[in-house]
């Protein structure tokens, strides 16, 4: 499978920079300070009249486990066949069973509903009980990506079981390493795990640019500022592209 230097974004101006800084692939979704929900119709809209890269959205109902009740489930099955219709590089998904297990009859449904479209799955994957069986299931499936940082916290900690996943994917899945990653890590764990692609955010914090401010009334999480913006650091990902294209090979081909 081809290299990949995937930057998640969840703004117009994150994607624009992203791209910018030498994005091969984009992963949209909104909440990103969450861990990312699914976006809006109109912010895919945009992203795609503003980039040329491949876009996949990630669609995930609402932050916390990955049980999710029948009207969750519905919820995504809709929202898979609408990004599918507006014409989606892939879609970033993810179901598991009340025991752990990656819950093949939902996630073939949802397969079935993008048209054929690309497939990740996401970080659920590193709250599976045996990831060694989610990626069977995975191959099963279909899935043609998944993203992990190998059952940690960040990816650095994981290195140990990526490369055990890359050795056991082969050629079926590609394992997109993720979380904490930035152009150190690329360097670091590229040849410690044979890893050919690498998802990250490169996000920076920007101040607010609001004159007044009324510091005590959140609107959200607390503790979480609302005059703290996160936008992609198109530096950063500048930075994570030179150290991947070094380490992988992609070169100029990579960003065709």
């Amino acid at each position: 499978m081809k290299p990949v230097l995937e930057v998640c974004t969840h703004s117009v101006e994150s994607a624009v920079s992203a791209e910018r800084g030498g994005a091969m692939r984009l992963e949209l979704c909104a909440n990103l300070m969450i861990g990312g929900t699914s976006p809006d119709e109109d912010l895919f809209r945009m992203v795609r009249e503003r980039v040329s890269v491949p876009v996949r959205v990630l669609l995930r109902p609402r932050c916390g486990d990955f049980l999710y009740t029948e009207s969750e489930f519905e919820l995504l099955c809709r929202q898979v066949k609408r990004f599918a219709a507006l014409g989606t590089d892939g879609i970033v998904i993810g179901v598991l069973t009340p025991e752990g297990d990656l819950d093949e009859e939902r996630m073939a449904k949802l397969i079935s509903l993008a048209g054929g479209c690309g497939v990740t799955l996401h970080r659920a994957f590193d709250v599976c009980r045996d990831p060694f069986a989610a990626l069977e299931t995975a191959k099963r499936l279909g899935v043609d990506t998944i993203l992990t940082s190998g059952q940690q916290a960040d990816c650095t900690a994981g290195a140990d079981l990526l490369h055990a996943l890359v050795a056991k994917a082969g050629e079926d899945v590609q394992i997109l390493v993720g979380a904490g990653v930035n152009a150190d890590v690329i360097r670091d764990l590229q040849p410690k795990t044979g890893a050919n692609a690498f998802h990250l955010s490169a996000k920076r914090v920007e101040n607010s640019r609001m004159q007044f401010r009324r510091e005590n009334v959140p609107m959200g999480l607390p503790g979480l500022s609302e005059f703290s913006l996160w936008q992609c650091d198109e530096n950063a990902v500048r930075a994570a592209r030179e150290a991947f294209d070094a380490c992988c090979g992609a070169g100029q081909e990579a960003r065709t």
